[in-house]
């Protein structure tokens, strides 16, 4: 069955604004849900491209119906603010999500992507590598929502819907929504504006990295691929190649900064 017509939750933000287009470019119709707290201007008008102004907590069957697939990125997206606002991370990483994947199947969707976190592994031994087999260990209300809402999800899918978990790293790159609160745009930006480095911590922290565009191929991977291979299953988004410690990272900001 072919994936025409996408529901993206999240739209406005970080990942949702180069992920439209994107999927808009390769030819897919898209319905774009947000409160859209700085503006529509993000997103370019385009005749493939329909906007709901909508909290996902608020979601409704009528809302959604008539799409093929839907990738639910709408969520408080740190760990500072998911602390800071525990009764929002849960109501919208967790309980919203799990509700709209119900509500997809219910209205007969095909696909549904879970864009979770690789921070529900938590902290590791240097010597270990985290697969998609390791135990989980959430140490935030952020990625502690995020597991949540994977349990509740996985197992949801059958013949006609095909559920799929995606526990990206930490995520950078350019985006017309940015976001500098994130560790390589963070650090790239404050040496630039600033001359400083911030290391977070000592710096020996490791991050699994991805960028941006490669998280969108991800999910037009996962739009494309055989369900069968694909259905009730969790997937890391990224490579142990992009695997750095904050201190390594930082090096190589500062040498290419120095170029500049």
């Amino acid at each position: 069955m072919k994936i025409k017509k996408i529901l993206v939750t999240g739209a406005g933000g970080y990942i949702g604004t180069s992920l439209v287009p994107y999927l808009i470019k390769k030819g897919f119709t898209v319905k774009a849900i947000d409160r859209f707290f700085f503006g529509e201007k993000f997103l370019k008008k385009n005749k493939k491209l329909f906007i709901l102004k909508k909290d996902i907590r608020d979601l409704t069957l009528q809302d959604i119906r008539g799409y093929d697939a839907f990738i639910d990125l709408a969520a408080i997206s740190n760990d500072p603010s998911g602390e800071k606002f525990k009764k929002q991370t849960f109501e919208i990483n967790y309980k919203a999500r799990a509700k709209n994947a119900n509500l997809a199947k219910k209205a007969n969707f095909k696909r549904y992507i879970l864009p979770s976190s690789c921070s529900n592994y938590g902290k590791i031994k240097n010597n270990e590598i985290a697969n998609e087999k390791f135990k989980l260990n959430p140490l935030t209300n952020y990625s502690k929502a995020n597991a949540m809402a994977e349990k509740k999800i996985i197992g949801l899918g059958n013949n006609k819907f095909t559920v799929t978990v995606l526990r990206q790293g930490t995520v950078f790159g350019y985006s017309p929504k940015m976001r500098f609160d994130l560790a390589i745009n963070g650090m790239t930006f404050n040496s630039w504006k600033n001359g400083l480095l911030p290391l977070m911590k000592d710096g020996s922290q490791r991050r699994p990295m991805i960028h941006l565009k490669d998280v969108c191929r991800g999910m037009y991977f996962i739009l494309q691929a055989d369900s069968l291979k694909i259905n009730n299953q969790i997937f890391n988004l990224g490579g142990n190649e992009n695997n750095y410690s904050i201190i390594n990272l930082s090096k190589i900001i500062k040498k290419n900064i120095d170029k500049k």
